[in-house]
């Protein structure tokens, strides 16, 4: 290895030092050499590094992952205290053939965080533990000129002149996911995944992970099973290698996700079909509405069998088995945080808004004013025609305008819709105006923390349901399915399995039903039929 590293470091200078420089003798004699700046990962690999596009939803998800991650960075400092009976020798491939698929992959499951199994890259194969992700298309490992990453150093790492069938390609490319991120290469191999072989698959050799987010990280790299259109470079994942080769029968896969930490089984995930033992009674299937994530159509989302009010005209949400938690519009996850006693945060805006002008929203509501309306009409946002909009445009006059103060406003906006919406829910309930403006009140101090709200372990059975509208049906989690209780005793934890995440309209609002929805519900993605279902977990 130190062979291998004198040889990158001479590389590099040389490449610094060398091939961008320009000599110039001056009168004095002096030579003088002018140096160009590069960034780092050309200086390295003396390759350009291709800049992601920006997608509103992409940025949502690597959001949410990013609040999971901090939440989860606390309770893993608990690990060496949990009486847990972990396994850390690998996991086996299952290449026994179960109700005619080959392609059935067991998963480890760590803290209910993070679910992986184990591929091959190669021949003969290479082993990797990968998280399986609806919510990104792209497949990586590290790769073998990974030398500049703590990371790298430890994980096993892709020698691709051991591969008798890989092919160069050398196409850069990156990838951010959340607070991570990774640089690298395109290269061509097969991959093995169970029993099925996919011949000729492009995929990431990650040669730079900067950062700690892939070091304590209990998997290898990502295998991206969503669609095409967010692949990186537009390389086929590899889903639709397996489609285009034959290898499943039917265009599906599934997912079935253990809830039980301490079980020998952490879950499974099936290519080409789906395994009968894991779920009960049959699936509700859901148009997908965006090629592009497992993206559909959500309806009322409610707390202890009430309407919250947020999503009765529809919603957009995504199946996503690389998120943990669930993440929804701040206004429902606070709703959702006074329920069950989750710690907040106070929001100044919020208060503010409500102290000021409760009373008069209370009445231009009362008044079948159009809620979209109430916060133009009470000049705290302005009204595009279809909602409120920051009012900073109208109340500040000509070029004086700052950054600061269209913040402040858009905040203001942002307080008083979420306090009308509030105030709708209820309304429908029928509570009077003094109980409306003292529950607006408790939620305003009760916003969610981005660094995970906890709750009281003693009062998880006393808590209420919160239940989605999919495709017709209530899908119902009880507190002890979306509450995440780490340790054991006096020393348990117990953290909300609800984090916030807002995205305006046209994209949003919008819902990413993680691993807490998943392993509640078994859940099939049909390629053919363009479909998300859910069934009961078994």
């Amino acid at each position: 290895m130190g062979h291998h590293v004198i040889c990158g470091l001479y590389t590099i200078l040389s490449l610094l030092l060398v091939s961008s420089t320009r000599l110039s003798a001056g009168d004095d004699g002096l030579v003088r050499i002018a140096l160009k700046k590069r960034p780092l990962m050309e200086a390295i690999y003396n390759k350009q590094v291709p800049k992601s596009k920006v997608d509103p939803v992409r940025e949502a998800v690597n959001q949410v992952r990013a609040q999971a991650q901090r939440m989860f960075t606390e309770a893993a400092a608990m690990e060496q205290r949990l009486k847990r009976q972990w396994s850390h020798r690998g996991i086996r491939v299952n290449k026994r053939v179960r109700e005619g698929y080959e392609g059935i992959i067991p998963l480890k499951n760590y803290m209910d965080a993070q679910y992986y199994g184990q591929i091959g890259i190669g021949s003969p194969p290479q082993n990797f533990t990968v998280i399986f992700d609806t919510g990104s298309a792209n497949l990586w490992v590290p790769s073998a000129e990974c030398f500049f990453s703590l990371a790298c150093y430890f994980h096993p790492k892709y020698v691709s002149r051991r591969s008798i069938t890989y092919k160069e390609n050398g196409t850069p490319a990156s990838i951010h996911y959340g607070k991570g991120a990774i640089f690298g290469f395109y290269s061509q191999d097969q991959v093995t995944i169970g029993g099925l072989v996919v011949n000729n698959q492009e995929f990431i050799e990650a040669t730079y992970e900067p950062g700690f987010t892939f070091l304590a990280a209990k998997f290898d790299g990502i295998l991206g099973l969503g669609f095409k259109e967010i692949s990186v470079e537009g390389a086929d994942p590899v889903w639709y290698n397996m489609v285009a080769q034959g290898l499943v029968k039917q265009h599906v896969f599934s997912f079935w996700l253990n809830r039980n930490a301490n079980n020998g089984e952490g879950g499974e995930i099936v290519f080409g079909g789906s395994d009968p033992k894991h779920y009960k009674g049959s699936h509700t299937y859901t148009r997908v509405t965006r090629k592009a994530y497992w993206q559909f159509e959500m309806g009322d989302f409610l707390i202890g069998g009430k309407s919250t009010g947020i999503c009765v005209d529809g919603c957009a949400a995504i199946a996503d088995s690389g998120t943990s938690l669930i993440a929804g519009p701040i206004g429902v996850i606070a709703q959702i945080n006074e329920r069950i006693g989750a710690t907040g945060v106070a929001n100044e805006e919020c208060k503010q808004v409500v102290s000021g002008y409760g009373q008069e929203m209370i009445e231009l509501l009362k008044s079948e004013t159009p809620p979209a309306q109430v916060c133009s009409k009470i000049g705290l946002c302005a009204f595009d025609g279809t909602s409120g909009v920051s009012a900073g445009i109208e109340r500040v006059v000509g070029e004086a305008r700052t950054t600061s103060v269209d913040g402040m406003f858009d905040a203001t906006c942002n307080a008083c819709e979420m306090a009308v919406t509030w105030m709708q829910s209820e309304f429908v309930q029928n509570h009077t105006k003094e109980g409306t403006l003292e529950y607006v009140g408790r939620l305003c101090h009760n916003m969610p923390s981005p660094v995970g709200s906890y709750v009281d372990c003693r009062h998880i059975d006393s808590l209420q349901s919160v239940s989605f509208s999919i495709g017709g049906r209530i899908f119902e989690l009880q507190p002890e399915q979306y509450i995440l209780k780490i340790g054991d005793g006096f020393m348990a934890q117990c953290i909300s399995g609800f984090t916030a995440l807002d995205i305006p309209p046209p994209v949003g609002p919008l819902w990413i039903l993680g691993d807490v929805f998943m392993g509640a519900y078994h859940t099939v993605f049909d390629y053919d039929k363009m479909s998300v279902g859910f069934a009961d977990s078994a």
